[in-house]
């Protein structure tokens, strides 16, 4: 199994563009969420350090630039996960997995249950 959360998430939706199994497509997508799990722990983990030594001033512009702004009322931490969020949601493997999750609904399938709706 690829270690690399990116290129399995790449590998996982070019893989779903070609089935529309429904058990397979929920295969693909249940082996791509601890994927996508990872990849935003690891942009969060990154923001988080590149972020560290900056003024609130300098992390809020950096914010703002990402589209991600530091509103007040936030703290620190949550902008960075606001930050983390944004930076992953522009990622090729987010896209990626988008992609996945989408060709999944099309032919009914999520990785939630039709209980829990």
């Amino acid at each position: 199994m690829e270690t690399n959360p990116t290129a399995l998430l790449l590998d996982l939706a070019a893989q779903a563009q070609r089935v529309s199994d429904p058990d397979t497509l929920h295969d693909l997508l249940s082996r791509g969420h601890p994927a996508w799990c990872e990849g935003v722990a690891d942009v969060q983990a990154s923001v988080d350090r590149e972020t560290t030594s900056l003024s609130d001033a300098e992390f809020a512009e950096r914010c703002a630039a990402a589209g991600a702004p530091w509103e007040q009322g936030m703290t620190r931490g949550e902008a960075v996960s606001a930050l983390a969020f944004e930076t992953w949601d522009a990622a090729p493997a987010a896209m990626a997995y988008t992609e996945l999750e989408e060709r999944a609904a099309r032919f009914g399938v999520c990785l939630l249950g039709e209980e829990v709706l």
